[in-house]
């Protein structure tokens, strides 16, 4: 498939998604959001993908924000639109995916670009890397999801800093606030991503799409994460995977997951 605004190349198990806006530092227009959830859709229901790495193209950003020439001029209504449908179409879209997603932040992740990196399921910065949310400098609060997910990966009070001065926290603080697992050097951050796939490709796909699931619901109002853990649970053992991984173990040897 052949996208205008992003690329999209898989290898050896990986699908790597890039966005590839350079000349507006990778912003987020409804073009490439709409591309993006293709991108995505498309990876994550290709058995032979295991893990999805998105990154920016360049060496400036990941994602600069949103291109607010697009809704400048939005009404109430027509701005609760672009965010309910920018959530569903992309941010919680990706969260939920039953394929493992790592952001490899590669520069600025402002607004948009920092709300799709905290989407993904974790997240690798490069040493050059800048975070924040500065939508309350706009007159505006972050729409996709940031309200929500900011203050689950780094607390309350760090979250409510960060939104209400607008500014933004180096690679090294993202870090030590746990809003990244790992920061690199730009040069082999792609490499290190993929290491990591590469361990996360030992296991057992469907094991990991139900460990996804029962992390999510943790984080659902109304829903009962130890619920869904016990049924997940339960469910792996109807699995092909957890007949080839039990006999593995026993047999002391490594596992040849079939992913079903």
């Amino acid at each position: 498939m052949t996208y205008d605004n992003i690329l999209s190349e898989f290898h050896e198990g990986k699908t790597i998604i890039t966005i590839n806006r350079p000349k507006k530092l990778n912003a987020l227009n409804r073009s490439t959001i709409q591309e993006l959830h293709e991108a995505f859709d498309k990876a994550n229901q290709d058995p032979k993908t295991k893990v999805i790495i998105v990154t920016g193209s360049g060496e400036k950003a990941f994602v600069a924000g949103a291109d607010i020439s697009e809704f400048a001029d939005f009404n109430v209504e027509e701005g609760g639109k672009l965010a309910a449908q920018g959530q569903k179409l992309l941010f919680d879209f990706v969260e939920n995916l039953n394929t493992p997603v790592i952001a490899a932040v590669n520069g600025f992740a402002l607004g948009g670009g920092l709300e799709l990196a905290m989407a993904c399921h974790f997240r690798v910065a490069s040493t050059n890397a800048r975070m924040g949310l500065p939508e309350t400098s706009l007159g505006v609060i972050p729409g996709y999801g940031g309200t929500q997910r900011l203050p689950q990966l780094v607390g309350k009070g760090r979250a409510m800093e960060m939104i209400m001065t607008a500014g933004m926290i180096d690679a090294n603080q993202a870090l030590s606030y746990g809003l990244v697992n790992h920061v690199v050097e730009q040069e082999g951050l792609l490499e290190f991503c993929e290491t990591i796939a590469n361990k996360i490709m030992h296991n057992s796909s469907v094991a990991i799409s139900e460990a996804i699931k029962a992390i999510n619901a943790n984080y659902k109002d109304g829903v009962n994460g130890f619920d869904i853990e016990i049924k997940a649970f339960g469910d792996c053992f109807g699995t092909e995977d957890f007949t080839e991984g039990t006999t593995a173990f026993l047999e002391k040897r490594k596992a040849n997951f079939p992913g079903k």
